[in-house]
């Protein structure tokens, strides 16, 4: 049985995790880190990872940009593999992380669910096909408490069609102040910030007298909690220090 820990164990989807470890044979959470500490959980829950002493076989994040550094030198120094599924990493912190995953195994995607990184693929294919012939826009709606715009899943899809669509791209995030027809190179992306909106994703190729969309709705948190599992089963089992993503599932 695998040793899972939690990090942003009293937060919302730290909660949706423990809920589906428990409910499955192959995994037991052994402890979680929260800065709010214990709140009489079946585990142990420390206030800072340097206070966990035992033994694990992953870490499973979803807490926030804060817990980064203390996270990375708590996996380097124990050499337990991180899955990182937070968003709203600065440039800086990234390459924390990839510096870090030359010591340590490090899965990390900005969205786990499985769904979505198989629209990432799909994206990539109607990009190289349709090329410099459509305009690319990209419109995600999340609740209203999520803090990070774009979400960081939007940035991913973005990043997918510029390196597959053949041509220079820019992001252009907001056009209010502009005056100007769209550019070819631009790849749009309009965020949505309202209600209880669990996460929305869609891709809109338009093109003369056509338009095809691509569009992914999550239905509730446990998908990206199920993903994080996953993730966690599978880099548990990975011994080469190195950066995984959800590619390492989907194929």
């Amino acid at each position: 049985m695998l040793k899972i820990i939690i990090s942003g164990c009293n937060g919302h989807m730290g909660q949706v995790v423990e809920a589906l470890c428990a409910n499955d044979p192959a995994v037991e959470v052994c402890a979680g880190f929260d800065v709010l500490g214990s709140t009489e959980r079946d585990f142990p829950v420390y206030t800072s990872p340097a206070q966990f002493t035992g033994q694990a076989d992953a870490v499973i994040d979803f807490s926030s940009p804060a817990a980064l550094d203390g996270l990375l030198e708590f996996a380097k120094a124990r050499h337990i593999p991180l899955v990182l599924a937070t968003t709203g990493y600065s440039p800086e912190q990234v390459a924390q992380v990839g510096a870090a995953a030359l010591e340590v195994p490090i899965f990390r995607s900005a969205n786990m669910s499985l769904g979505i990184n198989v629209l990432l693929e799909l994206v990539k294919k109607a990009a190289s096909i349709l090329g410099d012939s459509y305009d690319i826009e990209i419109v995600e709606r999340h609740h209203r408490r999520k803090v990070d715009a774009p979400s960081g899943t939007a940035l991913m899809i973005a990043d997918a069609a510029a390196q597959s669509c053949g041509h220079e791209t820019q992001y252009v995030f907001d056009r209010h102040d502009l005056r100007q027809p769209r550019d070819k190179k631009e790849i749009g992306i309009s965020a949505v910030r309202g209600g209880t909106i669990v996460g929305e994703h869609e891709i809109i190729f338009a093109g003369h007298d056509e338009i095809m969309e691509i569009r992914h709705t999550a239905l509730s948190r446990e998908i990206f909690a199920q993903g994080a599992v996953e993730a966690a089963k599978f880099i548990a089992g990975v011994k080469t220090p190195g950066l995984y993503d959800m590619s390492c599932l989907v194929k």
